[in-house]
């Protein structure tokens, strides 16, 4: 009975390495489905396991699963070049996907740079409190104002999620309804920018303009 029992990802593993990249795909998906998480190597054998099918969309959306989990350059590229050669957008290597990488490589270290002014700051403002001086308005707003930038460092790019276009015909509306006109229609494999959803509808942005896609038209990393 145990023999039957085998692990779905060590069998899988048997058939990437013996060839069978599409069978091990299939069951690396399987096991994912059933709750098991998905480790570095799995992603980068189901990106590999779909370039081998020729599917460009899943291929992409794996390694953009990769990629949030360890940003880089070289990988940033990869997904670039495939994109391009497949005519695909979102995947430009632009201002936005750096600051994408940079706040993911290395936006703790420069969060905590940020936090040493406010705190200082702050500990000056409970001195004087504490002293009974007086403190200025203008260093009441400017600590303020410092603060909600900081916090808006903190939540904002972390409010933002990538997704992958996962059909032939994905509509993008003005509005979040199926009543809404239809500004474009797209294929399957471009990648959109999440910045929240309605019902059953996603807000993306798109070529520098705000639509509505319908959730389960997109992939969400």
């Amino acid at each position: 009975m145990k023999a039957a029992q085998v692990d779905p990802i060590r069998r899988a593993d048997s058939l990437f390495a013996a060839g069978s990249q599409a069978d091990a795909a299939k069951l690396y998906e399987t096991a994912m489905a059933e709750g098991k998480s998905a480790t570095d190597g799995m992603l980068l054998k189901l990106a590999s396991a779909y370039e081998h099918q020729n599917d460009i969309p899943h291929l992409l959306y794996y390694l953009q699963v990769y990629f949030d989990r360890h940003p880089d350059d070289a990988v940033l590229h990869r997904m670039n070049e495939v994109a391009r050669a497949n005519n695909l957008n979102g995947y430009e290597t632009d201002d936005l996907n750096y600051f994408y990488l940079f706040y993911k490589k290395y936006g703790i270290y420069f969060l905590l740079f940020l936090l040493i002014p406010a705190g200082y700051a702050f500990g000056v403002l409970l001195v004087k409190l504490f002293r009974k001086e007086t403190i200025p308005v203008r260093q009441k707003w400017v600590l303020l104002l410092y603060l909600i930038g900081l916090l808006l460092f903190v939540n904002l790019p972390e409010g933002v999620q990538s997704g992958i276009t996962s059909h032939d015909r994905v509509l993008l509306r003005t509005d979040p309804s199926a009543a809404a006109p239809v500004a474009e229609i797209i294929g399957r494999g471009h990648k959109v920018n999440i910045i929240g959803s309605q019902d059953i509808y996603l807000r993306v942005f798109w070529h520098n303009e705000l639509y509505y896609i319908r959730r389960d038209n997109v992939w969400v990393i």
